[in-house]
């Protein structure tokens, strides 16, 4: 019996006590989020929107499998951003609609949702229909099963198909779209925001009402909650990026939960633990900003070559996961596109200037990390 089949469909249950310390924390991460949001200049603010943007869409397309041009992918969201776009790749009908939807997402957040802008969401995500989709498939509207063959989530071992869920079928999902739409339109003042953001995506990927599409458009409609809840349409992190680091995880605790009771505890816990990350890895990417800022600001007049320039800007940029043992000469060599004799003394040079530090060790394991100026 899947958690649509219970008797107490759709009326979730949770511990409060559980969730308790993970949205005190996180509201708490929000409040520094907008603190150190308020220290970046306009252009600052601008890429860390459009990095979101980016990560966002690209990532959650990489959850379902789908690979896309990071390029194109910054060039529709600096466009929507109103950027300038002169010098980058054009950005594709795909990424240009995909990026609509998102911006969409978290856009006007005070207005009703309806069903057609789902319908217009989950068609936004097909510019052209693909060749491996069915003839009978629907973009831009609810699916509808051939009797005797409902729609599946399923997955291939070896030789055997092993089904991992069954969603609704489809002549209940006017009634059931329209059952979470009135809830999700009347609860934002009533419902704690991150929990219901984690409801929502919940309830509308356990509906699957789409013939393909489904995990993009729910995870959108979380976004959207996200943005109600926050009062802003600003989006500095990425939950995407988030779920797309625990992929497994999410189809596990997803699986779990929608072949078990109306206690949904266990997804939120693990929603609000990923939301957490995400936040704190926005703050990460911040302070990295303006870590940059005040590293610039010492040696602006300091003398440096544009290789050394390059590399260092390359390693005030990174992710933090990135670098995380530091860059040796053969790492400078192949970000600068130079010679390891050109790396080396580089290197020195830039030690000597104050811009980088050498970590424990030596020889050939010599290692370098950015020496950032006192606050």
């Amino acid at each position: 019996m899947y958690i649509w089949q219970q008797s107490g469909w759709p009326q979730f249950v949770y511990d409060h006590q559980t969730l308790a310390p993970l949205l005190s924390d996180i509201r708490l991460l929000q409040g520094r989020l907008i603190g150190h949001a308020d220290y970046l200049d306009h252009s600052a603010s601008l890429a860390s929107q459009i990095d979101a943007l980016v990560q966002e869409a690209i990532q959650t397309s990489a959850i379902e499998g789908e690979v896309l041009n990071a390029a194109s992918v910054r060039s529709s969201a600096a466009r929507r951003l109103g950027l300038d776009t002169s010098g980058l790749v054009p950005g594709t009908p795909e990424t240009e609609q995909l990026v609509q939807m998102l911006a969409e997402a978290v856009s006007d957040v005070d207005e009703q949702f309806d069903a057609n802008t789902l319908f217009r969401w989950q068609a936004n995500l097909f510019t052209e229909r693909p060749l491996f989709m069915p003839k009978e498939a629907i973009i831009g509207g609810l699916r509808q099963d051939l009797p005797g063959h409902p729609m599946a989530v399923v997955s291939q071992k070896g030789h055997r198909e092993v089904v991992h869920f069954v969603a609704p079928p489809s002549d209940c999902l006017p009634r059931e779209l329209d059952l979470f739409l009135h809830w999700f339109n009347h609860t934002s003042s009533v419902l704690d925001g991150l929990v219901r953001a984690g409801l929502a995506h919940l309830w509308l990927v356990t509906l699957h009402p789409f013939s393909d599409g489904n995990g993009r458009v729910t995870r959108a409609v979380a976004d959207r909650a996200l943005a109600q809840d926050e009062k802003t349409s600003v989006r500095f992190y990425s939950m995407s990026a988030a779920i797309m680091r625990h992929r497994n995880a999410y189809y596990d605790v997803l699986e779990n939960t929608q072949k078990g009771d109306m206690d949904v505890t266990p997804w939120l816990v693990w929603f609000l633990e990923t939301l957490r990350e995400a936040i704190e890895r926005s703050l990460a990417r911040f302070l990295r900003t303006l870590d940059k800022s005040r590293f610039w600001r010492v040696h602006a007049d300091t003398e440096l070559n544009d290789r050394q320039r390059k590399v260092l800007n390359r390693l005030l940029d990174a992710d933090q996961d990135e670098f995380t043992q530091g860059i040796n000469a053969s790492k400078y060599k192949s970000i600068a596109a130079t010679s390891k004799a050109t790396a080396t003394r580089d290197l020195a040079a830039l030690v000597e200037l104050g811009c980088l530090e050498q970590l424990p060790g030596g020889g050939r394991s010599t290692r370098y990390t950015v020496k950032y100026p006192s606050p």
